[in-house]
């Protein structure tokens, strides 16, 4: 999980009043990290230059415990200064549909791309990332302390109501009359992430972090094809615990809708989000092969540094990983991609066809599926990779 000693490339230099081609002035969210609202802390919005001010302030008074800590958390840097090119995202997560999704056409008004910055003892609450997707966070400077629990283990981490703890190191969690499954907790990691190192935070990992020193991060949420059945099944759950909250509703018209509309509220995607993030990958994989020769159906394929091997025709996926020396990475024709290039895919055809696959697979299920409105826009994507394979 740990990349360690990794460079990454960038020149993230701050100004404290000026920043960067205007930065001083920019809009940034600023998290209270001695406060609580509902389960996370409560955000102000300040300037850049008065959120660094505030910092160089709480550094020379010591820390005090009385004033409140703040951090700067969720700043979609890439999106506000989108020409400043600060760093490189690494080839390992380059394969990012998710931010690719969100770059591209009308869909390119948001982004999983944020900026952390904070004093010593500024924090995050325990909670897993956005549509269960990957995460991965590098450290710039200073050091973060990470507790990490592997899926199942946060139903031990609920109260009695089934809220998840908010602080998983509070004495609260020790009541077995508020936790009273707490004592079943069987694994948790502890990791000490370093400048100049990354973590990569699995799908559906809950996680707590903690700034040990004043700290500076750079921090993605992705998905690809590796994870997209991952992010599917996500979706699913939510809207069968929704669907049986409102359950006597059933009955009444647009219940499907409406259902629909509380999915997105509770975890930022509906089901027709989730197929415009699909059709939009699919769309481009196939342009792409469309343009290429497709491996022969006998012909092995390695889809990338680190990926599974498959087959041209797909009717399996081997489980067997790339043997990869750190001399055939740095040869990688992607090694040099920049930040904003993450369709890894478009320069290897079996990475794309992979890809491909595992999108059917989900489209599959999601076509079938009385909830979602466009059926024939996914029937027809269906239909277009069915002929792929």
């Amino acid at each position: 999980m740990l990349a360690g000693s990794f460079t990454i490339y960038c020149e993230f230099q701050i100004q404290c009043r000026e920043g960067s081609k205007g930065g001083g002035n920019a809009k940034v969210p600023v998290a209270i990290c001695n406060e609580k609202e509902f389960d996370s802390h409560p955000k102000v919005e300040q300037t850049f230059s008065d959120y660094l001010e505030y910092w160089q302030d709480y550094i020379s008074n010591s820390y005090p415990s009385d004033n409140q800590c703040l951090y700067l958390k969720d700043w979609h840097f890439v999106r506000a200064f989108p020409e400043y090119n600060a760093y490189k995202t690494p080839l390992y997560f380059c394969s990012d549909w998710l931010n690719e999704f969100w770059d591209t056409g009308e869909s390119s008004k948001d982004d999983y791309r944020f900026v952390y910055m904070g004093p010593k003892g500024s924090w995050t609450p325990f909670h897993a990332d956005v549509l269960h997707s990957y995460s991965w966070s590098a450290n710039i400077c200073g050091k973060k302390q990470w507790l990490l629990f592997p899926p199942g283990e946060e139903v031990h981490l609920r109260d009695k109501f089934g809220n998840l703890a908010f602080d998983v190191t509070s004495e609260d969690v020790h009541n077995p009359e508020m936790y009273p499954n707490y004592q079943k907790l069987s694994q948790q990691y502890k990791v000490v992430q370093h400048p100049g190192e990354i973590i990569f935070v699995p799908s559906g990992w809950h996680h707590q972090v903690w700034n040990v020193e004043d700290t500076i991060s750079i921090n993605h949420n992705w998905l690809n094809g590796c994870s997209i059945d991952l992010t599917w099944n996500f979706l699913k759950r939510n809207l069968k615990d929704v669907e049986n909250e409102i359950s006597d509703c059933r009955g009444m018209e647009g219940w499907n809708q409406q259902c629909q509309v509380v999915l997105k509220s509770l975890t930022g995607s509906d089901y027709t989000d989730f197929f415009e993030l699909c059709n939009n990958i699919g769309t481009k994989h196939l342009q792409f092969l469309s343009q290429s020769d497709i491996c022969s159906t006998n012909e092995e394929c390695d889809r990338g540094v680190g990926h599974c091997k498959i087959k041209g025709s797909q009717k399996e996926e081997q489980k067997e990983m790339t043997g990869n020396t750190s001399a055939e990475v740095s040869q990688h024709p992607n090694a040099d991609l920049e930040f904003q290039e993450h369709f890894v895919p478009l320069n290897n055809k079996c990475h794309s066809v992979f890809d491909l696959n595992r999108l059917r697979i989900v489209l599959e299920s999601l076509v079938d599926t009385e909830q979602l409105e466009c059926q024939k826009e996914v029937q027809n994507l269906l239909h277009q990779l069915n002929s792929v394979f």
